[in-house]
């Protein structure tokens, strides 16, 4: 049993070593109010004077001390290059390896290291001070001194002191490893107690907390403290024990301990003289022990467990940092080569870390394809921007001064490749939205080799550089390919084509007409027979020619309905997500002039361009006006035609353009990345350069490694344990 003290002394070496306290080791918490004592029981359990004294807040850094016996035969922790071969008693610092035979130096040097972390007025430092103090006439023990808990700040302390020293004793405390020594003066109410009270917070239950009762010599006459040191006041599960402290007057005296510890001894037995054996110095010092000593033994399987797991997260941590680069051209060729092929894996869907919170890579440019771009071409309609005044002024500019007798083709032509064009932009931004996808799937390769590129910032810039003027050279091609496809569509008008050949040979059908004119005035009449027909015969053969044209306007609808199915009817369906792709709907042209008409607005009525005045007091018609049976079905006719090739040429494009990047663009990328990788990083002058680690990962490696074998020697030393039956 004796041996697990020194265990944990050596464990707390080898994290020191490393700088770490993740591992939470037992120890004991000395902790109590300002001026309650606390520097004078460690002190006394020490056995010697070393610790800074004065009024006021004189601990401002906690202190982890070590306590070792060390017999003089004791060849582990004696060397005569250190001079304490025969030394009886001797400290030693953590951050400096002189050893120190006088206390005295000791105490200098806590005040030094103070003053250097917290200034010399009264402020505080959470940093603590590590000592250890060899001595053939101490216990094993692992003690941590508290700053006193204060409530006014004085000095430089920020108004904030009591949250400060609460937060720093509370962070040492709540270690549920750790045994807390509450220190309460006997001259002050035990139902005040800060250090019993803090205690209480962390530890509900009372299973780590044992009480000291200082100044038992100083309770004004009359009191004792019996109803106290036997737990009648407060009860404490591991129990209270009283001492008695050197005065201030002692200590300017150097009084020595020894002496002190006789007259403890004395007034102890002459005051409570049946408490006497279970009060005082040494028998706080045997029973600090004697708890350590358990309460190691029943932490030391959780501390193993512990330590195998940050064992393992620290291993895995060095394998993510990677070994030291020896031979830095194999190692280039071989990042250049994982690069590449993560880079196509994740275009093929083949990566072996597929993303699931986001499409990317390969996925994302089928999306882009199909959705993106297939419906943004749907949402165009072919009539977008083109009014029947439109299309009746191509008609009539493609006649020349001669009235036309039949449709003219170079109308249909001008029309449906001004539609046609409306496809290239869309389909340039398809191509666009590709090339950033390929730049954005650098950053998708892969946890590997994402972790290499942190690596090697300078080659990972390297990389992305080079990436990105691959794709920006392949942009050029991609784009002008795209431009030929749409360009390859106007250069020629196939009226011949299958598809189009059948609306085309309905159109003498659309351009038939009821010529017969008694067939006409037979019809005329026979409506004006009806008793339901009160109107004039004017009124009734307009209302006729009327109902004909939305007749015809609907059985055209209506076919066009049947031979579409699930086209748009109106670009004002597409959805509002694709805005950015569509290119803007032309401006309508205006229409020609007609300022004899004053009929009024139908369905077949459009607006007229703003008329030309060529007589300067002839006053201006502004009026709209309606259409002719022949405009109209004209306007139909060159609709109809516009709608079937147009459709003709969308699916064409919608087909063509994927295929144009994909071979332009992407697969061109994939078989050259490597090559262009290599030519331009590993036949560089500058390979040597590019492996040159980032300064934080070099220092994040020695670290982990640090780290890995301090935790690695921490496991053998509890195996050792455990397997002299000790636990």
């Amino acid at each position: 049993m004796e041996a697990l003290i020194p265990v944990i002394n050596k464990l707390q070496d080898v994290f020191n070593t490393v700088g770490s306290d993740s591992i939470q080791l037992p120890q004991i918490v000395v902790l109590g109010s300002q001026s309650s004592g606390k520097s004078s029981v460690i002190e006394s359990v020490v056995g010697r004077s070393f610790l800074p004294r004065g009024t006021g807040i004189v601990t401002r850094r906690p202190l982890i001390l070590q306590l070792i016996y060390s017999p003089l035969d004791d060849r582990e922790n004696r060397s005569a290059e250190n001079g304490t071969s025969n030394a009886e008693e001797w400290g030693r610092f953590l951050h400096t390896k002189k050893c120190f035979t006088d206390f005295d130096e000791i105490r200098k040097e806590i005040e030094s290291e103070t003053e250097r972390a917290a200034g010399n007025n009264k402020g505080i430092c959470p940093e603590p001070i590590n000592l250890k103090i060899f001595s053939t006439h101490v216990v094993n023990l692992t003690l941590v001194d508290l700053p006193g808990i204060t409530k006014v700040p004085v000095g430089d302390q920020p108004e904030d002191i009591e949250a400060q020293i609460k937060d720093l004793v509370v962070k040492y405390i709540e270690n549920p490893n750790s045994i807390i020594l509450a220190v309460t003066a006997a001259n002050t109410d035990m139902a005040t107690s800060e250090a019993l009270k803090l205690a209480k917070d962390v530890d509900p239950d009372g299973r780590r907390t044992l009480a000291v009762v200082t100044k038992l010599d100083l309770m004004d006459a009359g009191t004792d403290a019996i109803d106290i040191l036997c737990g009648r006041v407060i009860p404490v599960k591991l129990g209270i024990i009283g001492v008695m402290n050197r005065s201030q007057k002692d200590i300017n005296d150097q009084k020595h301990i020894d002496e002190q510890m006789k007259d403890e001894a004395a007034f102890l037995q002459r005051k409570y003289p049946t408490l006497a054996t279970r009060n005082g110095t040494p028998y706080l010092a045997k029973t600090l022990n004697r708890l350590l000593m358990h309460h190691i033994r029943d932490c030391l399987p959780d501390l193993k467990t512990r330590v195998n797991i940050m064992a393992t997260q620290f291993q895995s941590l060095l394998n993510s940092y990677g070994e030291d680069v020896s031979d830095k051209s194999q190692t280039l060729l071989q990042i250049i080569t994982k690069f590449a092929s993560a880079y196509c894996s994740t275009i093929e869907g083949t990566a072996r870390n597929i993303e699931t919170t986001e499409l990317c890579g390969g996925a994302r440019i089928c999306y882009i394809f199909h959705e993106t771009f297939g419906r943004t071409l749907d949402s165009i309609h072919p009539l977008a921007g083109l009014s029947k005044m439109d299309i009746l002024t191509a008609i009539r500019n493609a006649t020349g001064p001669r009235p036309a007798l039949f449709v003219p083709e170079v109308s249909f032509e001008l029309l449906v490749k001004r539609q046609i064009r409306r496809l290239e932009e869309p389909s340039l931004r398809c191509v666009e939205l590709i090339h950033e996808e390929m730049q954005r799937i650098v950053q998708h390769c892969g946890n590997e080799v994402q972790q290499e590129m942190l690596r090697f910032p300078k080659l990972h810039e390297k990389i992305v550089d080079v990436v990105t003027q691959l794709l920006r050279r392949r942009l050029p091609h991609t784009n002008v390919m795209v431009e030929n496809i749409v360009a390859i569509e106007l250069a020629y008008i196939n009226t011949k084509h299958p598809d189009f050949h059948k609306d085309a040979a309905l159109v003498p059908s659309l351009l038939k007409t009821d010529s017969d004119p008694y067939s006409q005035m037979n019809l005329g009449q026979r409506r004006a027979n009806t008793p339901r027909n009160h109107m004039s015969p004017q009124v009734s053969a307009q209302q006729q020619q009327q109902n004909n044209q939305q007749q015809q306007q609907q059985q055209y609808s209506e076919a066009h309905e049947q031979n579409h199915v699930g086209e748009n009817s109106t670009p004002s369906m597409a959805s509002t997500w694709l805005s950015n792709i569509l290119p803007p709907a032309p401006t309508r042209p205006d229409s020609i002039e007609n300022s004899a008409s004053n009929t009024p607005v139908h369905n077949n009525i459009v607006s007229p361009v703003k008329p030309v005045n060529l007589l300067p007091d002839m006053p201006v018609n502004h009026n709209p006006r309606r259409l002719t049976d022949k405009e109209q079905k004209d306007c139909d006719v060159i609709e109809r035609l516009i709608k079937s090739y147009f459709y003709i040429v969308r699916k064409s494009i919608q087909d063509s353009v994927p295929k144009a990047i994909m071979h332009f663009l992407v697969n061109y990328v994939k078989d050259n990345l490597q090559s262009e990788l290599v030519t331009h990083l590993y036949k560089s002058d500058r390979a040597e350069t590019l492996l040159n680690e980032s300064d934080h990962i070099a220092v994040r490696r020695k670290e982990a490694a640090d780290m890995l074998k301090a935790l690695t020697r921490a496991n053998h030393i509890i195996s050792e344990i455990r397997e002299t039956h000790m636990w």
